[in-house]
């Protein structure tokens, strides 16, 4: 057991470092031999690791999708008392990597995507992230709708299509800063305002 804890720790350790270089570089820029030398691990233990450099790909795009998952699930956690809508924001917000300290990994998110433009393999991991954020948001949406006036209404709204748009919104977002159409600042005014919309559709307050 020790040996296989051991052994996921160092393939984490590798994926940080390709993460690293694909912000430099970009995905096809990186290699196996330059993500030894800044894991600080010899090129065996890498190659021990993955076999090859899509596969160590396929990792990192997987990794930073989890990283983002378990981020948003973790902010959830931290306060249990948070209306369901609340929590809806928080997990909106941490989507988006709107704030500084998350652009280094907005920026290797989007690298990943544009390479998986052009890979298939590449994009199944991405669809796997997007699927795991998608059904949170679902589920967060339904509760909000519970914990409001929406089921008494003709229509109410389906989680699934709101959970779609606003995903949609706020990976839309993360490139608009990115690429500097829109500041930190008024992106986060154009989800706030979605999502006012949102909870007056479901219903409920923040």
């Amino acid at each position: 057991m020790p040996r296989q804890v051991d052994y996921e720790s160092r393939r984490r350790r590798i994926a940080e470092a390709v993460c690293l270089l694909a912000d430099e570089h970009g995905p096809q820029g990186v290699s196996m031999r330059d993500v030894a030398a800044r894991a600080q691990v010899s090129l065996g233990a890498v190659q021990r690791c993955f076999r090859s450099k899509e596969e160590m790909l396929l990792f990192a795009v997987g990794h930073v999708g989890e990283r983002i998952t378990e981020r948003v699930r973790t902010r959830l956690t931290a306060s249990p008392a948070q209306s369901a809508a609340t929590a809806l924001g928080h997990a909106a917000d941490e989507i988006a990597l709107l704030r500084e300290e998350h652009r280094a990994e907005a920026r290797i998110w989007l690298a990943f995507i544009a390479q998986a433009a052009v890979s298939e393999p590449l994009a199944d991991p991405l669809r796997t992230s997007y699927t795991a954020l998608q059904d949170l948001l679902v589920r967060l949406v339904a509760e909000a709708a519970d914990s409001g006036s929406a089921d008494g209404r003709a229509t109410p709204p389906d989680p699934q299509h709101e959970a779609r748009a606003l995903l949609a919104l706020a990976d839309g977002l993360t490139t608009h800063v990115l690429v500097g159409h829109l500041t930190a600042a008024e992106a986060e005014e154009v989800l706030h305002t979605h999502l006012a919309g949102l909870w007056e559709r479901l219903g409920t307050t923040r």
